[in-house]
This record gives structure tokens, C-alpha cells and sequence, in this order.
């Protein structure tokens, strides 16, 4: 099969927006070239260009087309408008019963020239997040200037420009040349193939593969500065930003000035990462390391010495303004910002910062004794929580808000429980993070993210399937790691009722079940615990689901789950018939066979071994009671007709059933478990 090569090379493409865009050609072609059956489509992006390769048919072969059109009786105006849509003439019709079928034969179309008839089209409409005009007239936009288009089928040049009526597309045509490396092989070279491209490519400075550029940095990175006996600070996010800068990746250290070395560490690795795409470096010890890494996109000369003395000055800048924000912020105490939060907008429908704060301080102080943390300690730490953002640090760098409000505390004396709960608030912000340290800080962290979801439920911005502007969800979740992973034993019922919020409980239960989900765990287990009880418990709630999840999958579980599903089935229609629950006591004189003798008794014992384990929270006895019932309840259906003919034998035989079901449903409520 013929291979396809295409490549788009432009001005430099934001780095956030390769990526998607390679996707999106691949998918694109995939869509267009369907009738040629494209196979093994590659895509590539980089900080110049993006390019796809696949292999498609040579071409599309010759086939009769047959299509019924309108009746023979319809309008002029019909049969014109369908002649129009296909393209067809009068003599490609004929009759067939009270309709006129288009039957003709459609010539095979070669590879070149689908892909010629396709390529404008797709290229203007391609779904660039945003897209800029350049020179001229011309309607068509591209991310950045669009300089050259190669286009290859077989080795040879696919020809199409991008010509729209008047607009002449920059006159931008198909071709086989491209470019490398701006500044080390600069010039246009000829394309034959994919692997030629790549090939060429690498020869001139310039590596195609995104995922081959990314790793050349992070091992790079890695070894040179292993060689001084540091460590680079983990931050994909920033390596995949860095792998879309540059086509020829060359990792340099720079030092950093002494004198800047007691910023707080978070102060200098934020302020290097947003504002010059530098690495934090790490020493043995853990500790900020006197030095920084970054990546070039040459190799120079002299090493890279002028470049690494060039960054360092930037960086001195750069940390200067740092140190001026950092000085200031601490001659004001984090208690006198506090009456500033008035004057800053939470939310329009929720007002300010300020009125947040006295809300987070009534919650925190409610919550405090329900995960052991001293009250006045919390109502402290949820008074100054928020008063960083009133911060030259945090004005400049919101990412450290939380961290730098910390910071302030301790520089104010702060107690140390309220220093580390202002510092950890927010957390968790993602399933990475750490939890919040102490219970002052759970305290504060609960009050902050219950909060959230209260204050945004109240005035009706909730959660959509499309969308969560607010993050609830996040904080939600943020919830639930608290408790669960904390093992604490603060019911959810109780949490959403310090924050004054009925439906908090229910979206919070939701999100558990999402996170089961999302663990492979059997959130239907879960929803059967659930509908056993009004329990909220998170730690208790969690244990029971395992325990349950275990039961359900050994033969003993399979089969009472069978046998719970064949009673409950048989009670609902007989409760449906007559509007009668079979909730009495069981007759024991009417207890006429054997296997329903045993039941009664199974039932007898077991109920209450059941009740008791699970009041205990020994929720794995409590499974272990019930398996003694698979033998009775097997006998039972094996010999006992329920619908007897007697009414009082009928009536004591689903009494058995009934309380057999209750028995079972005070562990879980098996209906609910699926399969």
C-alpha cells in the first residue's frame, strides 16, 4: 500500500496546543480518506510542526451506484433538486415501479486524487483552539503563519494550493520541501518518505518524535545534574510544556545567587517555573539547591556557557521582584490583612472573601470536636486561611496561596497546629496530594471544602455533565480522602449538617461511589450497604462494602444471592396481588416439613448473629452467619411448594421468606447487587 506523508510547518506553535492538534490531523484524514481504508496513521507535533503518515489504497475502484429518488408523480422541481444533489443527468434515471432510481455507474477514483480533492477543505476548517490572519487578504488562518505544506503519496507530490475563490490562501501550495533546525540547518531540504523525514530531521537538529524529545530531557536533565549531586524537582507538567519549546533539546545548569537562597522554597520554584520554564533542583538532603536547570534548543559553541550567564541574570530579576513582594508581605501581620477579605469578590451570588472567612470560622469551630481538634484553635486557623490573598506573593503567584499564608503565620508566631492548617487547607487538590496535617488542620480543610460545595449548591451552580466551573467535585473528593484515608470517624451525615446543606450528603455519597468506580471496586456493593441502613460512616461504611464485595463472590455468597433474589422475586408479586405484607410472626404449628423446620430455625439464629456483628462492625462474622443459611435455604426451595393450596400454609411460607429476606438486609440490601 502507497504511504502518505503530510507535514505542516509553520511559525512556532504553542507548546499546550501540539499535541491535541496531531490528534486532530490524524483524526481528521482518518474521516476523509475513509473510502482508501487508511492504516497505521502516525501523528507528530513539535514547537514548527505537525505531520501525520499512514498508508491508504491506491485508490478507490469503480462501482455501480443504484438510489431510489422521488415518485414519478412528484413535482419538476423534486426530481431537479435530487438530479442536483447527486450530480446526475436525466438519462442516469430510470423507472422502477411508482419511483425513478438513479442507477450509474461511479468511476474509480486514484489515491492522489481524493486526497488533492480533501486536503483545502480539511485544512481550512482545521480546529485550532485559536487561529490568527497574517499578511494580505487571505480568509485562511492557521494557529501561526503557515509556511510550507509537503504532501507525498509514494514519493511523489500530491498537488492541491489552498485557493478559495477569490481568496488566494497565501498562496500556499503542496510541495516536497522542508525546513530543519532555525539556527542549525537552516535551508529547505527535500521529502521522499516518513522515515526520510524523521531521518533528515535528526541529521539537522530537529527530533520529530514529541514522547523522544521529552524523554531526551527528562534523562538529561536527570544525569547532568546527578553529576553535581542534585536532583530535578518532579514536575511533569512543566516537562511535556518544555518538550513542545524546543526541536533539539540541550539540558544546561545555572547557578543562583546566594543571596536569594532563604526565599521560601516554593517562592523560588513557582517563580521559575512560570515565569522562565525552569527546573527546581533538589541537594541530598532534600533541601533547595543553589542551582536551577532549563533546556536549550541549541547546541552552542562555547557549551552553553553565554546562554546558562544569560538565564542567571534573568533569574536575578526575576527573584528580586520575589524578594521585594516576600519583605513587604511580612511587615503587615496576617490578622491585619484579614478585614482586607471584604473587599475582595468570592463569587457575585456569594460575596466576598470576608463573609466566607466568618462562614469558614463557625464551621470549622462545629466541626473541630468531631475530629478531635481543639475549637478556638480551628476558629484561628479558618480566621486567617484566606488572608495571603491579599499577598504580593500570592498576587503574583496564586498557586501559592495556602503556602505562603502558612509562611506569614509562622513569621507571626502562630501556634504550630494553626501554622500547618493555614498552610494545608486546601489540600487535597488532586488524587496526588498530601492530606491536611493534625486534626486543626482536617478541621479547617473540612470547612473549607464543605463550604465550597454548600455555598454553590444554595445558590444553584451545580455540577453538570458538562461541566464543574467551581471544582465541587474536586472538593468532594477532597472530602472523602480526609476521612478515609485519615480514618476518621465523623459521619458524612454530620459533616453536611455543620455546613447547614441537606443535599451535600447525597452529592457526597455520589462521589464515593464515582471513586469506587474508578478503583474497579463494585459501587453496586456499595449502594447496597447503602439501602441496608442510614449509615454514613465512611471508614464503617467501607469495611462493610469489602466485606460484602467478598461474600457476594464466593459459591456460598453466589448461591444466597440467588436464593435472596428467587424469595424476593416470589414476595413482591404475592405482595402486589393482594396489598399484603407478610411481615408477621412465623406460625411454628404450621411448620409442617422438614426444610422449612430448619429455615426457621437458620433464620432464628442467624438474624440475630447478623444484627449483632454488624452492630460490633465485625462486618466479616457478621458474612459468616449468613453463609450458614445456604444450606437451608437450598433445602427449602428443593422441597417446599410456597403457594400452597392451604391459605395459612401459603401465608406462614411467604412469613419464612419475608423474614429471610430481613435477616439478609440487615448486612446489605442484596437487591441492589447486579449480576
Amino acid at each position: 500500500m502507497p504511504e502518505l506523508f503530510l507535514e505542516l510547518f509553520s511559525e512556532e506553535i504553542p507548546a499546550r496546543m501540539q499535541a491535541r492538534a496531531a490528534d486532530d490531523l490524524c483524526r481528521l484524514l482518518g474521516e476523509a480518506l475513509a473510502p482508501l481504508s487508511p492504516a497505521g496513521m502516525r501523528g507528530f507535533s513539535g514547537p514548527r510542526r505537525i505531520a501525520a503518515c499512514a498508508t491508504v489504497e491506491a485508490g478507490v475502484a469503480e462501482s455501480r451506484s443504484v438510489e431510489r429518488g422521488p415518485r414519478r408523480t412528484a413535482p419538476e422541481q423534486a426530481l431537479a433538486g435530487f438530479l442536483r444533489k447527486h450530480g446526475a443527468a436525466r438519462e442516469d434515471l430510470r423507472e422502477e415501479g411508482d419511483f425513478w432510481v438513479l442507477d450509474r455507474l461511479v468511476p474509480g477514483v486514484a489515491a492522489a486524487g481524493l486526497v488533492a480533492e480533501v486536503l483545502p477543505g480539511l485544512l481550512r476548517r482545521f480546529p485550532w483552539p485559536k487561529s490568527m490572519r497574517w499578511g494580505g487578504t487571505s480568509g485562511f488562518t492557521w494557529v501561526r503563519p503557515l509556511r510550507r505544506i509537503v504532501c507525498i503519496l509514494d514519493g511523489a507530490v500530491v498537488p492541491f494550493d489552498l485557493r478559495d475563490g477569490a481568496d488566494d490562501g497565501h498562496g500556499l501550495a503542496s510541495g516536497n520541501l522542508t525546513e530543519g533546525h532555525r539556527f542549525h540547518a537552516p535551508g529547505a531540504f527535500a521529502v521522499t518518505s516518513c522515515a526520510q523525514w524523521a531521518g533528515e530531521l535528526w541529521a539537522r537538529q530537529v527530533v520529530v518524535e514529541a514522547g523522544e524529545r521529552r524523554r531526551m530531557i527528562a534523562e538529561g536533565l536527570r544525569d547532568l545534574a546527578a553529576t553535581r549531586g542534585l536532583a530535578v524537582v518532579a514536575d511533569a507538567g512543566l516537562l511535556d510544556e518544555v518538550s513542545g519549546l524546543v526541536e533539539w533539546p540541550v539540558p544546561l545548569i545555572g547557578a543562583i545567587d546566594p543571596a536569594f537562597m532563604d526565599l521560601p522554597a516554593e517562592v523560588m520554584q513557582v517563580s521559575m517555573r512560570v515565569n522562565q520554564r525552569y527546573f527546581a533542583l533538589r541537594d541530598a538532603l532534600g533541601r533547595a539547591a543553589p542551582a536551577f536547570a532549563f533546556v536549550a534548543n541549541i547546541a552552542a559553541p562555547d557549551g552553553g556557557k553565554a546562554i546558562i550567564a544569560g538565564n542567571e541574570r534573568v533569574l536575578r530579576a526575576r527573584f528580586s521582584d520575589a524578594r521585594h513582594f516576600w519583605d513587604m508581605d511580612r511587615k503587615a501581620t496576617l490578622e491585619s490583612r484579614v478585614a482586607a477579605l471584604d473587599g475582595i469578590v468570592f463569587h457575585a451570588k456569594l460575596g466576598t472573601q470576608g463573609e466566607r472567612v466568618r462562614r469558614l470560622v463557625k464551621l470549622a469551630g462545629a466541626l473541630a470536636p468531631l475530629v478531635g481538634a481543639d475549637p478556638g484553635l480551628a476558629e484561628r486557623a479558618a480566621l486567617l486561611a484566606k488572608a495571603d490573598l491579599t499577598t504580593g506573593v500570592v498576587g503574583e503567584f496564586p498557586e501559592l496561596q495556602g503556602v505562603m499564608g502558612g509562611y506569614y503565620a509562622a513569621h507571626d508566631g502562630e501556634a504550630a497546629s494553626v501554622v500547618a492548617a493555614v498552610r494545608d487547607h486546601y489540600l487535597p487538590k488532586g488524587p496526588g496530594d498530601g492530606l491536611p496535617d493534625g486534626p486543626v488542620g482536617v478541621a479547617v480543610a473540612l470547612a473549607d471544602k464543605l463550604d465550597q460545595i454548600a455555598s454553590f449548591f444554595a445558590v444553584g451552580e451545580k455540577p453538570t455533565g458538562s461541566g464543574d466551573p467551581f471544582a465541587l467535585r474536586r472538593a468532594a473528593l477532597g472530602v472523602i480522602r480526609i476521612l478515609r484515608e485519615g480514618g476518621l470517624r465523623l459521619g458524612l451525615r454530620a459533616a453536611a449538617g455543620a455546613a447547614e446543606a441537606a443535599e451535600v450528603l447525597e452529592f457526597l455519597i455520589d462521589r464515593l461511589r464515582v471513586q469506587l468506580r474508578a478503583e474497579g471496586a463494585r459501587h453496586d456493593v456499595l449502594n447496597a450497604v447503602l439501602g441496608a441502613g442510614q449509615d454514613d460512616d465512611i471508614v464503617r461504611l467501607l469495611a462493610r462494602t469489602q466485606a460484602v464485595a467478598a461474600f457476594v463472590t464466593t459459591d456460598a455468597g453466589e448461591n444466597l444471592l440467588a436464593a435472596y433474589r428467587r424469595a424476593a422475586n416470589i414476595l413482591r408479586i404475592e405482595e402486589r396481588k393482594g396489598g399484603e405484607r407478610f411481615d408477621g410472626a412465623i406460625n411454628s404449628s404450621l411448620l409442617e416439613e422438614p426444610a422449612e423446620r430448619d429455615l426457621a430455625l437458620a433464620i432464628g439464629q442467624v438474624g440475630p448473629a447478623v444484627a449483632a456483628a454488624v452492630a460490633g462492625e465485625k462486618f466479616t462474622a457478621a458474612m459468616a452467619s449468613l453463609a450458614d443459611l445456604r444450606g437451608p435455604v437450598d433445602a427449602f426451595f428443593d422441597a417446599i411448594l410456597v403457594n400452597a393450596e392451604r391459605p395459612e400454609l401459603r401465608q406462614n411460607r411467604l412469613r419464612l421468606l419475608f423474614h429471610l429476606r430481613a435477616a439478609m438486609n440487615m448486612a446489605a440490601d442484596f437487591s441492589k447487587i447486579e449480576g
